[in-house]
């Protein structure tokens, strides 16, 4: 059983919120775990602007031998986001994969006792917090090659950014094979019945490359990630209903609305 706590912040938002490791990571250096995640938070989140009024004020990164990352969505009323990872032992690329996804979530709002996953659009949530673990992960491979928190592990850096680009290529090949790639509008009236299956689905997994796409070209888009699911229903509204709330929800929060207004374009909702 491991336990590590960072020290605590003056005034916590999810930046600074202090991180608890806990669960089985058995034979794996606890500093290692600790410096993974905390640079993969950096990476996922330095420069974006927070500007959701539901943050976390603890994030607790909790390691099980079985079982899919997800976020325990535990009704005490406590202020603690509570992440579940599945790791290899060492398998530290994995790890920020994962805490990335988790945190991306947490950004969208999705980790209070009420946040349980619904149809029809939680696929968007999740190609979104996919396309955000993506983006730090790139972040991540480019800080850790620069400058490594262990000496001479550089080339971890290498390892981080060949896992991100095998990933990057299989949603890749999907988009292509579902025609999102030539006309997003059609992949989407023509697939909506198993796009809308609440999960990283392979539909989700496709678009994801496509909002990565959005983040790289406009990094501002990232910020409404903290307006999201603010509204009743959260998302198991329809989609026109979803992006209208939400840009109501950037316009509440002063973020910008790029990012849903983009999807409306690229979806061509009504």
């Amino acid at each position: 059983m491991l336990k590590r706590i960072s020290s605590p912040a003056p005034s916590a938002d999810l930046l600074s919120a202090p991180i608890e490791l806990t669960g089985d990571w058995g034979h794996m250096l606890p500093r290692a775990a600790d410096q993974v995640v905390e640079r993969m938070r950096h990476a996922c989140l330095d420069g974006v602007r927070l500007v959701s009024d539901r943050q976390p004020t603890r994030l607790r990164v909790d390691e099980h031998t079985s079982g899919t990352p997800a976020i325990w969505l535990h009704p005490d009323g406590s202020s603690m986001a509570w992440i579940i990872v599945d790791i290899g032992e060492h398998d530290w690329s994995k790890l920020a994969y994962q805490f990335g996804h988790e945190l991306g979530h947490i950004t969208a709002n999705s980790w209070q006792a009420d946040a349980k996953p619904a149809p029809p659009c939680q696929w968007l949530e999740e190609a979104m917090v996919e396309a955000f673990s993506l983006r730090g992960l790139g972040r991540l491979a480019k800080d850790w090659k620069e400058s490594p928190p262990f000496a001479g592990d550089n080339a971890f850096g290498d390892a981080i950014a060949e896992y991100r680009q095998n990933i990057i290529q299989g949603y890749t090949a999907l988009a292509d094979s579902q025609g999102l790639t030539s006309d997003p509008a059609a992949w989407f009236a023509d697939h909506r019945s198993e796009i809308e299956i609440p999960a990283l689905n392979p539909f989700a997994q496709a678009m994801s490359v496509t909002i990565l796409a959005e983040y790289d070209r406009a990094p501002d888009c990232v910020e409404a990630l903290g307006a999201l699911d603010r509204w009743p229903g959260r998302t198991g509204i329809p989609i026109a209903e979803y992006l209208k709330r939400w840009e109501e929800s950037c316009a509440e929060l002063q973020a910008s609305p790029r990012l849903p207004v983009r999807l409306r374009e690229l979806l061509r909702v009504a």
